[in-house]
């Protein structure tokens, strides 16, 4: 059985290696022992923290094949981004030029470095194993946040925002930063995607231009990848997009790829998502999967199974297997969604 729960200190070694197998890009896991640790501790407090407004929180989650032991992905959500460290993107905007006098009117595109999306939350941190990339494997790890979303959203800012992965070649490479390294920052791709990983962000700030930036005027190859996805997270954005998130003109202040948002209870998930009453017993034969997770925080699980769902009842029957992998007893509720 798959199994979604919080990590703890003894997935160390398993998140070590998924930062080294998910490559260049992957800000949010870099290959840094004494950051992953702190990442595991921070998740283990914010899990069980008592909260008045979300802040600072995250909730890293594993994916377990109980049959191994083995952790074979992860899924994250950031509570609110920006409260503690700076949370930069460009902004596209669009400046109008006209002369009466010569008859002419221009509009040129923008970029403006912000802050926006402070206090928003994120989903963040999605990785699975390739030997696991099937049977819907990752559209349940990835959709299982839109539980936890709905059942815990007063830990979470109101509006919710995903960052997708933007161009870049195999070495790591951006098309789009290749103007910012040399005209401002000095550094390449992988090492300015290092630190912002780290959390070392000041160069930002000191080294990122002041005022606004004409798209007319990046080479071309920069300007072709501006609100561009990589090919790997082409059905990421699919998923997104059919929950309802959408890009507002806020793009990575790195590789140029664009950041999606949607309002926490807008998201279609999260909507449609049930609660449900467990009845031990065996389970009926049905054809349609749920994805299903308790109600718990620090107990959180989550998993996948075909179920019997009516309109009518608001009870579900589970098997024992079933209840007891997902930490839940008869007469406790459960959150279901269908596949």
């Amino acid at each position: 059985m798959l199994i979604i729960r919080p990590i703890r200190s003894s997935d160390f070694d398993a998140l070590y290696q998924i930062a080294i197998e998910s490559g260049h890009g992957f800000t949010s896991l870099p290959v840094n022992e004494e950051l992953l640790r702190k990442k595991i501790a921070r998740v283990e407090a914010s899990f069980v923290k008592e909260i008045e407004k979300p802040f600072d929180e995250g909730y890293l989650m594993v994916l377990e094949d109980t049959e191994t032991g083995e952790v074979v992905g992860t899924c994250g959500l950031e509570a609110a981004v920006g409260m503690v460290d700076a949370f930069y993107h460009y902004r596209l905007g669009t400046e109008v030029y006209y002369s009466e006098q010569i008859d002419v009117r221009n509009e040129v595109e923008t970029l403006t470095l912000c802050h926006d999306y402070t206090g928003a939350a994120e989903l963040c941190t999605l990785f699975l194993r390739d030997s696991y990339r099937k049977n819907n494997n990752g559209r349940m790890l990835s959709r299982s946040r839109f539980l936890f979303l709905a059942q815990h959203a007063e830990r979470f800012g109101e509006t919710v925002i995903a960052e997708m992965r933007g161009e870049s070649d195999a070495e790591g490479n951006s098309p789009f930063y290749g103007w910012l390294q040399k005209h401002f920052l000095g550094i390449d791709f992988v090492q300015a995607d290092y630190l912002s990983g780290l959390g070392q962000k000041a160069f930002m700030a000191e080294m990122m231009p002041k005022n606004s930036v004409y798209v007319c005027l990046l080479p071309e190859e920069a300007q072709k990848v501006i609100g561009e996805v990589h090919t790997n997270t082409r059905p990421a954005l699919n998923l997104l997009q059919a929950e309802g998130f959408r890009c507002r003109g806020y793009v990575d202040i790195f590789d140029g790829g664009p950041t999606v948002e949607c309002n926490l209870h807008d998201i279609r998930s999260v909507r449609e998502s049930r609660l449900l009453t467990v009845k031990l017993g065996e389970m009926p034969a049905s054809s349609c999967s749920f994805i299903i997770s308790n109600t718990l925080l620090a107990g959180y699980r989550a998993t996948s199974a075909k179920l019997m769902v009516s309109d009518e009842t608001d009870e579900v029957i589970l098997s024992p297997e079933l209840a007891g992998a997902l930490l839940v007893a008869e007469g406790e509720q459960i959150r279901v969604l269908a596949m």
